[in-house]
């Protein structure tokens, strides 16, 4: 196939680093979570399933630009068409209600949840790396 006039393509480096950002961005959220076995109503499966990775008092606000608004997973499971900037507002509601209903709410820095999905890849890993 002919490339039109004009139009660029894009290199694997460039590819590959998007690649790389994009997984950064969704591994942390998920990966690593337990996966109940019994059923659960919807607010418990949404946070129980899924952690906020929060940033400290200086870094809060980049991490929330470099993740888009995904660092606030729970909140953004439990309230799918709530406005992005809003999710930050609404985490300290949904953390002191998971608290008072007996609710695990999961939150961890953004190194930590990087850990925490590493971890569990290494440990779903391991029977293959025994054979």
């Amino acid at each position: 196939m002919r490339r039109r006039r004009g139009s660029r393509s894009r290199s694997p480096r460039c590819t590959g680093l998007f690649g790389l950002y994009l997984g950064s961005i969704f591994a942390p959220n998920h990966k690593g979570m337990e996966m109940p076995t019994e059923r659960l109503d919807f607010l418990r499966k949404q946070v129980v399933t899924a952690r906020n990775v929060r940033g400290g008092a200086l870094t809060d606000g980049l991490l929330h630009v470099a993740l888009g608004g995904l660092n606030h997973q729970i909140e953004h499971h439990l309230f799918p068409s709530m406005p992005t900037p809003n999710l930050r507002r609404a985490r300290p509601v949904v953390r002191e209600f998971c608290a008072e209903i007996g609710v695990p709410y999961h939150e961890t820095s953004l190194w930590r949840s990087w850990a925490e999905a590493l971890g569990t890849l290494r440990r779903a890993g391991a029977p293959l790396r025994d054979v």
